[in-house]
């Protein structure tokens, strides 16, 4: 017989768990416990289980594996459910396994107690109660099963006090070899049918095409082509963004350079569309034609509804295509053109040192300073755009963004976890001063594990991203503006190295001189935003409408 803790670890190290992320609680020592002894899963220990649950996240979205996160009953649990919908709307895969007070006796009334299962049922794709050892192999199987399978996301398993301590004779369930479907030859042809007889198409990564071996084919696929491609923010670095046919990233929902691509194109092809993303174009009737590549269907909505569907594994699909087409000479003069006017405009921006930072001169010192596997890791604010947009990815999974939950709070914990899973890359937190505040006490985990990372904080004083859309309203400056602590200091007084900006020629020396560092690094850059509405809002679309 076994004690159903030790059951419960042993069927984490057979689905090859390296890592449990988290905040325990009185409820989870018996699993404390029994991890304690395992040979091959470290506890990582944070200091609140948000910063938790974004590491297993980012962990997942980098490994494809399951990364597993810890934390107790009633307000622990509650702290995951921003962690639980970041992974579930990113399409990354987790395992958040919360404790629970004995199901069978209670001594405690309803202290603590919340309905944790149904609270996590509308934001992951599986919650479920352990109420027996003998069903631990199965449940937690079946939670990897359904985090990792596409699309990947978020599952949950409450692990109550008693349970844990009963006794059972199961045994670890093997993860079985799964192959996904592969898409249906005739849809295949129809595709490429279309692509054949049009006049100038066009690609559309999405975040779904944020994968190894898909990434791989589409790169065969617009060599062989030369049809050019677009990516939305989640679909960065599918294919290298120095690539000759690659025409922006549509950070914008509408009016910017990206968008008179789009404009040229007779036949969309959108490969991985996920509609958690704001649109990267609109359909209309009567307008351009789509073909949809995913591994499910379209869901259909107002500005969305797809005239071909190739539904499988992406990879395959692409692959597929990229065999049976016969490429010839597309029009694509227009959406190369359109490329070359943005370039051009954000060199005309990026040049400018004034301080505190012009943010295209900081996007172009982070690029120049960041290796091509270098990983940057943003949490949310105006910031995300001018990256997005102007920073060129030059590998999958090197520019972490969340356009999906879009939440404040993630750049830092995703950070850790980059370093983690790759200790030999270069990989920097670019927050603003709200969102690094939110879970800055992970500066401390970070300096406990000897994690090699560079924090770069932007410093407005402001909620910078809210403070643009109010401006752009037509509403007063009112409301949105903090004060921050000395950066510098609170760096050090995690034993972190703190830093600050005091000139924008100051800013690539920094960069450079944090990089090469070991340790965590601080960078407190003071930011100038007061033209994001001007460029962003207005000079863009203007220039972009004149094409």
């Amino acid at each position: 017989m076994t004690k159903a803790s030790d059951l419960f670890v042993a069927c984490l190290e057979e689905e090859g768990v390296e890592y449990m992320f988290g905040v325990p609680g009185e409820e989870n020592l018996d699993l404390l416990d029994s991890l304690s002894r395992s040979t091959s899963i470290k506890l990582i220990l944070t200091r609140h289980e948000q910063g938790a649950g974004f590491m297993a996240a980012t962990y997942g979205r980098h490994t494809g594996k399951t990364g597993v996160c810890l934390a107790t009953l009633g307000p622990g649990a509650t702290n995951f459910v921003t962690a639980a919908a970041y992974a579930q709307l990113g399409g990354m895969p987790i395992l958040m396994v919360t404790g629970q007070k004995p199901i069978k006796k209670s001594k405690q009334g309803r202290f603590q107690i919340l309905d944790v299962v149904d609270m996590m049922r509308p934001i992951t794709k599986y919650t479920h109660q352990l109420a027996s050892a003998d069903n631990i192999p199965s449940r937690i199987r079946e939670a990897f099963r359904l985090a990792e399978e596409e699309k990947p996301g978020a599952t949950h398993l409450e692990f109550p006090e008693d349970v844990a301590d009963e006794q059972t004779d199961s045994l670890p369930i093997k993860p079985s070899l799964a192959r996904r479907p592969s898409a249906e030859p005739k849809a295949v042809r129809a595709a490429v049918e279309m692509l054949e007889k049009s006049r100038a198409p066009l690609l559309v990564l999405g975040a779904g095409a944020n994968r190894k071996m898909t990434g791989r084919m589409l790169f065969q696929f617009v060599e062989k082509t030369g049809i050019p491609f677009l990516t939305t923010q989640l679909g960065k670095g599918v294919i290298d963004e120095t690539h000759p046919k690659f025409v922006g990233c549509a950070a914008l929902s509408a009016g910017d350079f990206v968008h008179k691509a789009v404009e040229a194109a007779d036949v969309i092809v959108n490969i991985g569309h996920d509609v958690i993303e704001k649109p990267p174009f609109f359909m209309k009737n009567g307008g351009c034609p789509v073909i949809h590549v995913s591994t499910r269907s379209a869901e259909v909505d107002p500005v969305y509804f797809p005239q071909i569907e190739v539904i499988g594994d992406i990879a395959n699909a692409i692959w597929q295509m990229k065999e049976d087409i016969v490429p010839k000479d597309w029009a694509c003069s227009r959406m190369i053109a359109a490329r070359q006017a943005e370039v051009a405009h954000t060199a005309s921006l990026e040049e400018d040192a004034r301080f505190p930072i012009f943010p295209p001169y900081l996007v172009k010192q982070v690029r120049k300073a960041m290796p091509n596997d270098g990983i940057i890791c943003l949490d949310n604010g105006v910031y995300k755009i001018w990256f997005a947009r102007n920073y060129p990815a030059r590998q999958q999974n090197t520019v972490l963004l969340d356009n999906a939950l879009a939440t404040m709070g993630a750049g830092l914990p995703s950070a850790m976890a980059s370093a983690m899973v790759y200790p030999d890359r270069k990989v920097m937190a670019i927050c603003g001063d709200g969102g690094f505040m939110m879970n800055s006490q992970e500066m401390e985990t970070a300096v406990r594990l000897g994690l090699n990372i560079t924090v770069l904080i932007l410093n407005d004083g402001s909620y910078g991203m809210i403070r643009w859309k109010q401006a752009n309203m037509g509403f007063k400056d009112w409301g949105l503006t903090y004060g921050n602590p000395d950066f510098v200091k609170y760096a050090e007084a995690y034993g972190a190295t703190g830093h600050r900006v005091e000139s924008a020629e100051h800013l690539p020396e920094l960069l450079a001189q944090c990089l090469a560092a070991k340790g965590v690094q601080l960078i407190d850059c003071p930011v100038d935003y007061v033209d994001n509405d001007r460029i962003l809002n207005q000079e863009i679309k203007q220039l972009s409408a004149a094409l």
